[in-house]
């Protein structure tokens, strides 16, 4: 889907969520009723009371009776105010006051609310954040409204901050509505059965949904029945709430799941939704989309069990639910009315209550480090043991669980949690130390139980009644005084309490001490034991993973307090998953400096489409993306009984969504399509249905009727473009019917065809027709979006585009070059929320939101300045769990997100990129390559029509003139640079790629210098006053090649002039490296020799050489320069050619050189450089230049590369130019893919055969003496097939 497909969607559904919040919005005035101020003083409870005067009944919104609110004995954070409404009540909003004509009022509170008066579940705005925001005095009123209605009986606030100056005061009101609801009560032996005929009206949307509440982690909730044995199952396992679609009892199913810790004994809302294909499945404010199987296609249910599944039996009676289900209702009927009313298509069986039984469980909840409980022990000294029990449920996979000193403090007691499982250590005086273990795996967040006993000599642990460890003490484990469970209380002592873990932080729940259930509410109102940093009476579990904030896979691991995601092999990275670490293009990996090969490329940065493993063609000027598919070589066609058609499909190594996205980003692709043809026909005639045709484009494709190379619909070859058809009268060259061999082929470029999904190919079956067809890969080069740029001119301009929408993730990544101190390069306003990147200071980079936490600021300092006019890259990311910013390749800044702040980022108003819209500094200067959450902005189109913004932005070489290596020189384009090569010993996109030749003795290639070539030297010198003169005299030089031979003596490179000067480069009989100058005439020969030995060692070694006038350096490899003089003269005089290997003519030559110059060079020379000059590119990629002329053997080859390139091979050279050229054999190029097998096989010996007849023929052809130029160079002609002959000639045909 394309940015503004998306934001079409976009603005649809906020218009239906705007229509859907207006019926809530009307349905809330019809729900929003005070009910608080009618209730009777008896309703209200609190943790205690200043005075009577001061009691919770006086807590009423704008009531002056009493003392004027409420207000608790001691102000803490364990005071609390309760508020019995009489019955479970609708809640959509809380108002708070402080004590009237008071200075008491809190600050900060927490709303919790309950159905029995125990286990309290606590209001969380977005599910994460606990506190409301209270008054600032003592009569105005705060409100709430609710983001999600609470439904409840009771109603309890705690204050957690207060006026400083005052005491909590409090007065309130709740405004909601009555409840009304069906409830029934399922014990684990108990169920409904339901069966529904008629059935329920058909509707195009068919929903199931209900409420639960339960203290069993597992259990049956509803299975139904219908035709085709089509069923579903509701069921929770260990918290969560399964889906199970099925197909009879096979194993056709799909399983799906949602929630978490639905356990807690609160009320959880499940619906589940079944459109035509697929089902949206609900668990309270999260929504899952599961596509819908192809056998699962009706709903229809007939038979509904409610709290088990009758085909389970009484074998399996531990999966049926215990516990409480409201307000079930399928596609508009109440089903639990239907079994109030007893209605004769229900069955109940077992005890059926319809209210809501529920236990009391009394939880507390450890909240950090400094939480601790603390229980009065044994009593009785003389007892002969002891026992101590709890259930527990965290994340955590360490925490003190319990500790106490033996009697007489001889000893202490350990029981906590390391490595998620349970650990008994106790040490005593005198006395070997005991430590048992039992359970696994115990921070899954589930209920878990321990008990540990010890009767006489008898010690056990048992964790979750099954996983036993005992131990045989030969002392007494008896607790000397208090039992200290969670940690040890801050301001006791040491010796009293120790604990040797970390505290633990999670719920507990049905402790017992001597087989006792503990009173925690008791404790609660310090009537026994004491506590610190406890919530009494609720378990505080949240599960951070549910929803998964994990991105792209990521897997989802948590703790107490946070969570973390683990993104190996996902592809991405950052706290969320959230970033890709892979480029978006071919385009950008190689401007990052990298060569051709294989690498992922993520086409949408860190959006939904994954990752995609290709080969980048960098080879070239332009960056080709390659993508194959399952038949890119020519592919001869066997003629078949059964089908007068030849159909082939191919399969790219893509997915869809994946190769669409490559073509839409793409500034350009091509696909090959040819056909090779005799007596076989291709399209006919235009007038005519066409005999062959291909699909392609997104989806299915559709049919083309046009060939390579032609318009598309036009129902033509190209051949017809060129008027060079075989036949006038047809469009096509195979249409021709000839006999002899003719092709049509050519490429397809019109993006929305593309790619080619099928061919059809109807003209096959004819006596005497023969056919071969070939489809290439894609090939696709350009970034759209890499290049993308703007000018802001003022610091007053800016352009505007959509808001931005990246509520829960948000990236933004862009490039951008300033000669300007400072500016705002991005800024979207919400009504408190906002986001903003921007160059603070001419050093530093700010990026900072608000997502109503407060402002959060991340910076990155740059230790040079950042208005340098080079292009400089900003990577933002904000996420649930952190904030980033990434400049350059500088280390990322990190802040850290509150762990129960708001998540949400809300922004309303247009996105502004250069500008503001809050009245700070614009930017000015270049943007380019703007992305935000994946998705590029177009901002060369959107400045088109802005003024102050100028499309497009030059001035790219000042930033990337780095990437082109060895003397290549940076270009300037309207979008992007490109390298020339033109004065470097090197080739390719970056002058990076080495030209080397392996020579033989008998090779030489030598340079003949012209003219122009000289002035061109004269340009290129590097001395300040020109050291080559008019009349080809060069007074300095510079020289440099790799080599590596093992041949010693060796000359490789020799100078000559018309006037017997020469300039000669050899490794001598010592395998040093010499450099032999004879200049202006005289006879005296000068011999520099380098220090350097081993040069014939068969490795690769540089030589750089200089001459100004008389003074030469010479380098060799990375050794010490060496420095020397001539003495006989300073000018190199009409200097005539270059000569690299065996030289010829060499009588001209000293004796000496002449001997070592018939002798040739053996080995390789690779980037040879003269001054300005390089042979050996001139002999390889100009062959033609009446300057070269080469002797014998020239093998190019990889040999002065460190390493060769693996990707070499891999390099296709793609035939464009084949346009529709007629042949007279059949096109056997390349492999050739038959249908057989055993063709193949005798094809490929045939062609060996030949090719090694040939290699031998070559090597006795090179041994002779000729002197062809270039005969080494030029590449051997397609010897396949015969030439292409016209129609009306009797053509004789051979084959190989």
């Amino acid at each position: 889907m394309d940015f503004w497909t998306e934001r079409v969607w976009r603005t649809i559904t906020q218009l239906i969520l705007m229509l859907f919040s207006l019926c809530v919005d009307i349905k809330t005035e019809t729900c929003h009723s005070p009910l608080v101020s009618s209730l009777s003083p008896s309703s209200f409870k609190s943790s205690s009371q200043l005075s009577n005067s001061h009691g919770p009944g006086f807590a009423k919104l704008n009531r002056r009776e009493g003392a004027g609110g409420w207000s608790p004995l001691n102000s803490d954070k364990y005071q609390w105010l309760e508020v019995d409404l009489g019955g479970r009540t609708q809640i959509t909003s809380v108002a708070t006051q402080g004590r009237y004509g008071s200075s008491d009022w809190q600050t900060a509170y927490q709303l919790m609310f309950s159905d029995t008066g125990h286990n309290w579940k606590q209001y969380r705005w977005e599910g994460r954040i606990g506190a409301f925001p209270g008054n600032s005095n003592a009569d105005s009123v705060v409100q709430h409204n609710l983001q999600h209605p609470v439904i409840a009986r009771f109603v309890r606030i705690i204050p957690l901050d207060w006026n400083p100056n005052g005491r909590i005061g409090l007065r309130l009101e709740a405004y909601g509505c009555p409840y009304n609801s069906d409830t029934v009560s399922f014990d684990g032996d108990s169920s409904l059965f339901f069966k529904l005929n008629p059935r329920p009206r058909q509707t195009p949307t068919d929903i199931i949904d209900l409420t639960f509440k339960t203290t069993r982690n597992s259990g049956i909730l509803l299975h139904a029945e219908g035709q085709n044995e089509l069923s579903f199952t509701l069921e929770l396992q260990k918290g969560q709430l399964l889906l199970l679609l099925r197909k009879g009892r096979s194993s056709r199913w799909r399983l799906v799941s949602l929630g978490s810790l639905l356990d807690d004994q609160h009320w959880h809302y499940v619906a589940v939704e079944q459109h035509s294909s697929h089902l949206n499945l609900t668990v309270d404010k999260n929504t899952k989309w599961v596509e819908i199987p192809p056998w699962f296609t009706q709903w229809n249910y007939d038979q509904i069990t409610v709290g088990a599944d009758q085909n389970l039996g009484s074998q399996n009676s531990n999966r049926n639910f215990h516990g409480c289900l409201e307000n079930l209702v399928y596609n508009g009927q109440n089903l639990i009315d239907l079994a109030k009313q007893k209605e004769q298509c229900v069955t109940v069986m077992g005890n059926v209550i319809f209210s809501c039984s529920e236990p009391i469980f009394v939880a507390v909840t450890f909240t950090g480090p400094q939480s601790s409980l603390w229980l009065p022990g044994a009593t009785d000294q003389h007892s002969a043991g002891t026992s101590v029990g709890l259930q527990f449920r965290t994340w955590d996979k360490e925490g003190l669980l319990l500790t106490f000193d033996l009697l007489k403090r001889e000893g202490t007691v350990w029981l906590h949690l390391r490595e998620a499982k349970v650990y008994l250590q106790i040490h005593k005086d005198g006395r070997a130390p005991i430590e048992l273990q039992a359970g696994s795996a115990l921070n899954d967040g589930q209920w878990h139980s321990v008990d540990l006993k010890s009767q006489q000599e008898h010690l056990t642990i048992t964790v979750d009644g099954t996983e036993v460890a005992s131990a045989s003490p030969t002392y007494p484990i008896i607790p000397a005084g208090q039992l200290f469970f969670g940690g040890c209380p801050p301001e006791r002592n040491s010796h009293v309490c120790r604990n040797p873990s970390s505290a633990f932080q999670g719920c507990m729940r049905l402790l017992t001490v001597k087989d006792e259930l503990v009173d925690l509410i008791k404790v609660q109102q310090r009537l026994m034991g004491d506590y610190s940093d406890l919530q009494i009476d609720t378990c505080g579990i949240i599960d951070r993973c549910s929803p998964n904030h994990c991105e792209h896979g990521g897997s989802c691991t948590q703790s107490w307090n946070t969570f973390h995601c683990n993104c190996s092999r996902t592809g991405y990275s950052g706290a969320t998953c959230h970033s890709s670490i892979h480029e978006q293009s071919c385009e950008a990996y190689k401007h990052r400096g990298n060569t051709s090969g294989y690498y992922y490329i993520d086409v949408d940065g860190s959006g939904p489409i994954k990752p995609l493993l290709i080969f980048c063609n960098m080879t070239e000027d332009k960056t080709w993306t390659v993508i194959q598919h399952n038949n890119t070589e020519l592919t001869k066609i066997q003629p078949s009984i059964e089908r007068s058609q030849h159909l082939t499909h191919f399969e790219y190594a893509v997915d869809e969504e994946q190769l669409m996205a490559i073509i839409s980003q793409s500034e350009y692709c091509e696909q090959e399509l040819a056909y090779h043809c005799r007596k076989s026909c291709l399209l006919n005639s235009p007038e005519g249905a066409p005999l062959s045709w291909w699909v392609g484009g997104p989806g299915a494709g559709q049919r083309q009727t046009y060939w390579g190379g032609a318009l598309p619909n036009s129902q033509q070859c190209a051949c017809s473009l060129q008027e060079n058809c075989l036949d006038p009268k047809h469009l096509c060259n195979c249409d021709a019917d000839c006999t002899a061999w003719a092709n049509d082929s050519g490429l397809l470029t019109h993006k929305e065809s593309l790619p080619v999904r099928s061919l059809v190919l109807g003209d096959v079956q004819r006596p005497g027709s023969e056919s071969y067809y070939k489809v290439g890969p894609l090939r696709c080069y350009g970034d759209k979006s890499i290049w993308n740029a703007a000018f802001f001119d003022k610091e007053t301009s800016y352009l505007h585009f959509p808001t931005f929408h990246g509520e829960l993730s948000a990236d933004i990544s862009l490039l951008f070059k300033t000669t300007s101190s400072s500016g705002v390069l991005l800024e979207n306003l919400g009504i408190g929320d906002f986001i903003r990147l921007e160059l603070s200071s001419s050093t530093e980079v700010l990026f900072s939101f608000d997502v109503g936490n407060g402002p959060l600021e991340v910076s990155v300092k740059a230790g040079v300045p950042l208005n340098d006019n080079r292009w400089h890259r900003i990577q933002a990311e904000r996420n649930v769990r952190e904030a980033l910013l990434r400049l350059d390749e500088l280390p990322a800044a990190t802040q850290e997100a509150p762990a129960d702040g708001h998540i949400h980022l809300q922004l309303y108003s247009q996105l502004f990129v250069g500008g503001t819209a809050s009245r700070q500094k614009g930017f000015r200067g270049c943007m380019r390559s703007l992305q935000l959450n994946g998705i590029t902005l177009d901002l060369e189109e959107r400045a088109k029509i802005t003024p102050g913004v100028q499309a497009g932005c030059p001035g790219h070489c000042s930033t990337y003139d780095a990437l082109c290596q060895n003397q290549g020189r940076c270009v300037e384009r309207t979008k992007s640079f490109s390298c020339d090569c033109s004065s470097s010993a090197f080739t390719g996109a970056f002058c990076d790629k080495d030209v080397s030749i392996t020579f033989e003795p008998d090779t030489s290639l030598s340079y003949n210098f012209k003219e122009n070539l000289v002035n061109e030297l004269n340009r290129s010198s590097s001395s300040p006053s020109s050291p080559v003169m008019s009349n080809m005299n060069l007074r300095a030089e510079n020289i440099s090649l790799s080599f590596r031979t093992s041949q010693s003596p060796a000359l490789f490179l020799y100078v000559g002039s018309h006037r017997r000067e020469y300039l000669a480069l050899l490794v001598n009989k010592q395998e040093q490296l010499e450099v032999r100058y004879r200049l202006e005439s005289s006879n005296k020969e000068e011999i520099l020799r380098s220090k350097v030995r081993n040069l014939a060692d068969r490795q690769l070694h540089s030589v750089s050489i200089s001459r100004l006038a008389d003074s030469v350096t010479i380098q060799v490899d990375q050794h010490s320069k060496e420095n020397f003089n001539l003495t006989s003269g300073v000018e190199f005089s009409d200097i005539r050619s270059l000569v690299l290997g065996r030289v010829p003519n060499s009588q001209e030559l000293d004796p000496e050189l002449a001997q070592l110059g018939s002798l040739g060079f053996t080995g390789c020379l690779s980037a040879v450089l003269f001054n300005s000059i390089s042979p050996l590119k001139a002999a390889l990629l100009q062959p033609s230049m009446s300057s070269v002329v080469v002797r014998g053997p020239l093998i190019q080859s990889s040999c002065g590369s460190a390493s060769a390139n693996p990707y070499a091979a891999e390099n296709t050279h793609h035939q464009s130019d084949q346009s529709g050229s007629v042949r007279g054999g059949p096109p056997l190029v390349n492999a050739l893919r038959s249908d057989s097998a055993l063709i193949g096989g005798l094809i490929a010996v045939v062609i060996f055969g030949i090719a090694s007849a040939l290699g031998i023929l070559t090597r006795f052809l090179y041994r002779r003496k000729g002197t062809c130029q270039n005969q080494g160079l030029k590449k051997t002609e397609d010897n396949n097939g015969l030439q292409f002959a016209s129609c009306a000639e009797n053509q004789k045909e051979y084959f190989i």
